[in-house]
């Protein structure tokens, strides 16, 4: 199983229509990413229950053609989209970026659209579209060209405007229906810079994040966020993180010169929008380089925080910083959840992030204080040569962390005594003392590792019941750090290790998974979990292990492990939690209420994307895409699938 653990390492309202009343299609429909432009991933269909889920069968199957048309580009893809219900049309785009629109109910293809994304290019965090996202323009005429669109953010770094009804280019908007964003540097390759994740849209703003290449060097591109007008394209603002941060808080950027060399702090996760107040929610990431801060002495804000910007001008309303000067690569993976909580008997707006490192921040929307408390606790310093540190973090009181977060020699696992002892040995030559834990020369475990934790697929939110449904996974990295002028002997002694330069700093990093001479984990299963977050007594309601090591063993025997998951949660009015995600090949069912696993679909590749769900013409449909992973070793495919009860 070491392909397969290996692998993840390497992974690491309407929109313009305000968030008032909702559309026919937004009452039991999925008209964004995350279901609404806030990411709750809740849907108000209730035809589907606990007690018929289990009835469900496939009622139809799109192939986008993929395994044929891009056969030898497909090693490089992971299928991770959700599908949006708009304009009468189901809407995603396949891991090249086309966008294809489909009859609900049929599954018929209605258009297609083709940005030509080159198959030869070489994208860093591989071939990824996540989703699109839709837009209304409110001063267009009814049936005007482009009156709804559909935006996308691609691979080689475009954003593209589609009429919703034809899918063809909005011409008015960019150059031909399409803005091409300049990285504002000379890139290393083509695909160091990239789009992966949907656009957000309020207050007629349109904005993208971007994905970059970890760990290369020091001065890397910068995670600019950029801001468009919706209808014409032309810039609106440009958020940088770390140079805003500098001028901000330059106490946390000490010296000035490093701010201006420093990169990243990129948004690469969806980013969350509340149009009536007129703000997107920004989930930033680390500096570069991940593994050694010595370059980005301070805190390094706004890196690693939720920031809340002005639609309108791009000025930043608050912010709240999750991990002071990261160099554990624990950036924010996941779309800001917004939500609305009850406290003392009245309801309260809420930003709730998901973290890597396992724990939920729980945020006031209007001020980004934290709801409930959140210490600053002293951490584990004596760190490598030229290295700064923070001497704490932030850690929240409440709600308590979904995963282990220190792995002792105590904990080793293996399916022998042998096996055991060995990860014992592992264990006790590397620094485990807890969370942060510095990188190091003598190697350091990272628990969680930089998978999570929770990872893009993100949190579901029930409001009648208050609860937070969050899938983690659970594994150790090593992390070892080789002085710069042994870099290059280093790659060649190990070529198929994950080592990488960090340069210009002192410090090249190795990255690999703590496993056995088995090749699998050296922390104790389940390996992947779902877990209810109770957000009125800020307790966890029920954990279930999430995937069996079925597809992943040489005999497929459903041994309940869990395994490591990508792709998210959606909960439903009807008391169901559907997920993908999971090494195997299956979207499951759970009631809501207790976590127990009702109903699992047998899928034709791996479910590694977020299901979603809708109601069309009286029937309930729960659909995925299946294409697998090819960094995580799971089967490739080219699949959407809808399943369904029986029809009457």
């Amino acid at each position: 199983m070491r392909w397969l653990f290996v692998a993840v390492a390497g992974l690491v309202a309407v929109l313009g229509m305000g968030q008032g009343a909702a559309s026919a299609e937004e009452a039991a429909g999925w008209l964004h990413y995350g279901a609404d432009a806030g990411g709750s991933r809740h849907s108000a269909a209730t035809a589907i229950t606990p007690e018929n889920v289990s009835d469900l069968r496939e009622a139809w199957v799109y192939r986008t053609g993929d395994m044929v048309s891009r056969a030898d580009a497909m090693k490089h893809t992971a299928f991770e989209v959700t599908p949006i219900l708009f304009e009468g049309s189901l809407v995603f785009c396949s891991p090249f970026n086309e966008v294809i629109a489909l009859d609900p109910g049929t599954g018929e293809q209605k258009w297609r659209f083709d940005p030509k994304v080159a198959v030869d290019y070489r994208p860093g965090n591989q071939f990824v579209c996540r989703g699109v996202t839709p837009w209304v323009d409110e001063a267009a005429a009814e049936g005007a060209s482009c009156g709804k669109r559909i935006f996308m953010g691609t691979v080689d770094a475009r954003v593209i405007a589609l009429d919703a009804r034809t899918g063809e280019p909005c011409a008015g908007f960019g150059e031909n229906g399409e803005v091409q964003i300049d990285p504002g540097m000379e890139l290393q390759w083509p695909g160091e810079f990239q789009i992966t994740s949907p656009p957000s849209v309020a207050g007629g703003v349109v904005v993208i994040g971007s994905a970059i290449s970890d760990n290369r060097r020091v001065d890397a591109p910068k995670g600019t966020v950029r801001a468009f007008d919706a209808r014409t394209g032309k810039s609106v603002w440009e958020f940088n993180p770390i140079t805003r941060g500098a001028e901000d808080h330059p106490t946390s950027w000490p010296r000035g010169s490093v701010a201006a060399q420093t990169g990243h702090a990129n948004v690469w996760a969806p980013i969350a929008a509340d149009e009536a107040r007129g703000l997107f929610f920004l989930p930033t990431s680390s500096p570069s380089p991940d593994f050694f801060g010595g370059a980005r002495a301070g805190d390094n804000l706004y890196a690693n925080s939720v920031v809340a910007l002005e639609a309108a001008t791009g000025k930043v309303r608050w912010h709240f910083q999750t991990v002071h000067h990261d160099v554990w690569d624990y950036d924010l993976p996941a779309q800001p959840s917004l939500v609305t909580l009850t406290r003392d008997g009245a309801p309260r707006d809420a930003v709730v992030q998901v973290t890597k490192t396992g724990f939920v921040f729980v945020l006031d929307r209007e001020t980004g204080k934290p709801i409930f408390d959140v210490e600053e606790r002293p951490v584990p310093q004596d760190a490598a040569a030229g290295e700064f540190l923070s001497p704490t973090q932030p850690v929240p009181v409440a709600p308590p962390p979904l995963v282990p977060q220190h792995l002792k020699p105590e904990d080793a696992w293996g399916l022998t005594f042998w096996d055991r002892k060995a990860c014992r040995e592992k264990i006790e030559a590397a620094r485990s003392e807890g969370l942060y834990t510095p990188p190091s020369a003598q190697g350091t475990i990272m628990y969680p590792f930089t998978g999570g934790g929770a990872n893009w697929g993100g949190a579901a939110f029930d409001p009648a019941t208050q609860r937070l449904y969050i899938n983690t996974s659970r594994a150790a990295h090593l992390i070892t750090l080789i002085p710069s002028e042994n870099f290059e002997a280093a790659r060649a002694a190990e070529p198929d290790e994950e080592i990488s330069p960090q340069a210009p700093t002192r410090w090249a990093v190795k990255r690999e998974l703590l496993l056995s001479p088995l090749d699998l984990p050296c922390n104790p299963p389940p390996w992947g979990m779902l877990t209810a977050v109770d957000l009125s007594d800020v307790t966890i309601a029920w954990e279930s292990v999430l995937g069996t090591v079925r597809d992943l063993a040489p005999v497929p025997v459903p041994i309940k492990w869990g395994t490591p998951n990508f792709g998210g949660p959606i909960v439903t009015a009807g008391g169901v939690v559907f997920i993908g995600a999971t090494m195997d090949d299956y979207l499951r069912a759970f009631d809501a209420a207790s976590g127990e696993e009702l109903w699992k679909g047998r899928l034709p590749a791996g479910g590694q994307a977020t299901p979603m769900t809708y109601e069309w013409e009286g029937r309930q449909y729960v659909v995925i895409a299946a294409g697998g992973h090819a960094r995580a070793g799971t089967k490739l495919g080219d699949y959407v699938i809808a399943y369904a009860l029986p029809e009457n």
